[in-house]
C-alpha cells in the first residue's frame, strides 16, 4: 500500500444556492488520482489525473460547470496527518460570475460618474 492520500474540505454554494461543506477524498490507481465528492445523493468522481492537485482542480471545474459557486477548499489531512484548520482556505473564482462582476462594477462606476457629472452641470 502506498503513502496516505491528502483530504480536503470543500465549501461553497450548490446549484440551488444552498451552502454546503463536505470532505473530498482521493483514490489512486497506478500513479493516477481521482477526486471524490459525495454531496447528498450526488457522487462526483473526476477523470484520472496525474496529481492530487490536478484531480482537485478537475473536481472544481466539474462543479462550476454544474452551477456550484463560491467554491473554496482547505486541506484537512496531509499524507495521513490531521491538520485541523491550520491550512488556509483556497478560493476558486466563479468562471462566469467574475467576468460579469467586473463588467457590472465598471458599468455601475461609469454610470455613477456620468450621473455626478450631469448633476453638477
Amino acid at each position: 500500500m502506498g503513502e496516505p492520500l491528502d483530504k480536503y474540505l470543500l465549501a461553497g454554494l450548490d446549484e440551488r444556492e444552498r451552502g454546503f461543506s463536505r470532505p473530498v477524498g482521493f483514490e489512486q490507481n497506478s500513479h493516477l488520482y481521482r477526486a471524490i465528492l459525495q454531496y447528498e445523493s450526488t457522487r462526483v468522481v473526476t477523470e484520472p489525473q496525474m496529481t492530487q492537485d490536478g484531480a482537485l482542480l478537475a473536481l472544481i471545474q466539474t462543479l462550476h460547470a454544474q452551477g456550484y459557486r463560491q467554491l473554496k477548499t482547505q486541506m484537512s489531512f496531509r499524507q495521513g496527518t490531521y491538520l485541523g484548520s491550520q491550512e488556509p482556505w483556497i478560493e476558486y473564482p466563479d468562471p462566469l460570475q467574475s467576468a460579469h462582476r467586473s463588467s457590472g462594477l465598471l458599468t455601475k462606476l461609469l454610470g455613477w460618474c456620468y450621473a455626478r457629472r450631469t448633476s453638477s452641470l
